[in-house]
């Protein structure tokens, strides 16, 4: 029979990381682009164009968040 403090306490999730990361269907980390938020007029056509959409994390970077979504499978 377990009693209630038998469980380990539940891990809790980063909540700037559920905002802004989430995990691929291979398992790598996906991110969106940084930098679109307002002042488009003084950036080249080529950034805005290159920076759509959502990138893949470094390996090294994923480590760090990774630690910090205990639950993402």
């Amino acid at each position: 029979m377990h009693s209630k403090g038998d469980e380990m306490p539940k891990l809790k999730t980063k909540s700037s990381v559920k905002k802004r990361f989430k995990k691929s269907s291979s398992g790598k980390l996906v991110v969106g682009n940084v930098g679109k938020r307002h002042g488009m007029s003084k950036r080249t056509n080529s950034f805005i164009r290159n920076s759509k959409g959502t990138r893949v994390l470094s390996k090294s970077a994923s480590i760090i968040i990774d630690s910090m979504m205990p639950y993402s499978k």
